[in-house]
């Protein structure tokens, strides 16, 4: 069994080298909104299970589950590449649900207080009254169009000015 330090260490070298991939060497639009939430190593150190998050709808965490799968094989010998072992550990992708069931449980809190002091206004008045919900998907889309706009103006990428005629004067 190895020591937790150890476990720990590489566990995060794991979820490092596979973010980058993920990141930067992927060439599959699929690869766009996962994000490894963490990394479990087995105490053998055979295994290795890494577990992600994807932004959107049930079909894109389809599609992103399908991308893992392929490309798990390129994944693993990078992996592999920049450890200091004689065997790597066999990398497993794992859905992370807990985003989403955080997101349950803090809606079910903000409706439970909403519902206490609809019943009695002076309830939980040390609870300070919850920030609306925004849809994230609009917001990330909103950041994501400035994001490109920002990169459009720095590229020079504006409208061309309008053209000018050589000829002769009419």
């Amino acid at each position: 069994m190895a020591n937790p330090k150890t476990l720990a260490r590489l566990a995060s070298r794991i979820q490092e080298r596979a973010a980058h991939c993920l990141a930067h060497e992927i060439k599959d639009p699929r690869a766009g909104f996962v994000t490894i939430t963490r990394v479990e190593v087995s105490s053998d150190l055979s295994h290795a299970k890494l577990y992600y998050s994807v932004l959107g709808t049930e079909g894109e965490r389809s599609k992103v589950e399908h991308m893992l799968q392929s490309a798990s094989g390129f994944i693993q010998r990078q992996v592999t590449g920049v450890l200091s072992m004689r065997r790597a550990p066999r990398l497993t992708w794992r859905y992370d649900d807990s985003i989403e069931h955080q997101a349950t449980v803090d809606a079910a809190i903000r409706d439970a207080i909403e519902r206490d002091r609809r019943i009695n206004p002076l309830a939980h008045a040390e609870v300070p009254e919850p920030e609306p919900i925004v849809d994230e998907k609009l917001v990330l889309q909103s950041e994501i169009n400035d994001f490109l706009d920002e990169q459009a103006e720095e590229e020079g990428d504006e409208p061309p000015p309008p053209a000018r005629h050589g000829g002769k004067s009419h």
